[in-house]
């Protein structure tokens, strides 16, 4: 089972709810934290993870994960409703980078993904998720490539022509049988016509 498969299946799911996406990072800028405040475990793995409630209405948060050395357990330490997320900034529109800050009511941290491409599968799902679940205001997505972004746009838009085009080939279907039913009544009025003119003849 991957990392990510066992955050869902230990963190998550036990609360009703189911990941979208997972990214692992680390800082690209070192906290002083006490040695108590980690429990003095040594080194660890963090997940940034985005979750949705599996009840409506859907409520989506980012949480904070970690594997401590050693251990097969991964502990939630940080958890953020996406009201409460202000600005994910992507550091460089121009290129790809594995490098994004998130930017919270009481939190902002400096983060590098494993690589550029978990990065931007992350930021994409986010901000589709943003676009999707967010009741108040919406974050800012700042420094982002337009790919990510556009592509949140494009599932809806992909999802809104597909729904216009279904809507579309009813209707045509709906003429083709409103005219197949107008040639059936005419078919069966010429049937009748034509039988009482030969009944009129063989008389």
């Amino acid at each position: 089972m991957s990392a990510k498969s066992a955050i869902n299946k230990d963190v998550f799911t036990p609360h009703d709810e189911r990941m979208l996406a997972a990214v692992q990072v680390k800082r690209r800028t070192k906290k002083k934290i006490p040695f108590l405040a980690t429990g003095g475990q040594g080194d660890y793995m963090t997940f940034i993870c985005l979750s949705v409630t599996n009840k409506k209405p859907s409520h989506i948060s980012i949480t904070k994960v970690k594997q401590f050395q050693g251990s097969s357990a991964f502990v939630k330490r940080s958890q953020w409703t996406i009201d409460q997320l202000q600005q994910v900034n992507g550091i460089d529109p121009n290129r790809d980078c594995p490098e994004f800050d998130l930017m919270f009511d009481n939190a902002f941290d400096q983060w590098v993904a494993g690589s550029a491409g978990e990065k931007c599968t992350f930021v994409q799902i986010l901000h589709h998720s943003c676009q999707r679940y967010s009741s108040a205001r919406k974050p800012e997505f700042v420094n982002c490539q337009s790919k990510l972004l556009g592509a949140a746009d494009s599932v809806t838009s992909a999802v809104q022509k597909a729904s216009q085009a279904l809507n579309e080939r009813g209707e045509r279907l709906g003429r083709a049988e409103e005219r197949t039913a107008d040639m059936m009544n005419s078919a069966e009025q010429f049937s009748v016509t034509a039988h009482k003119l030969a009944m009129k003849h063989k008389c």
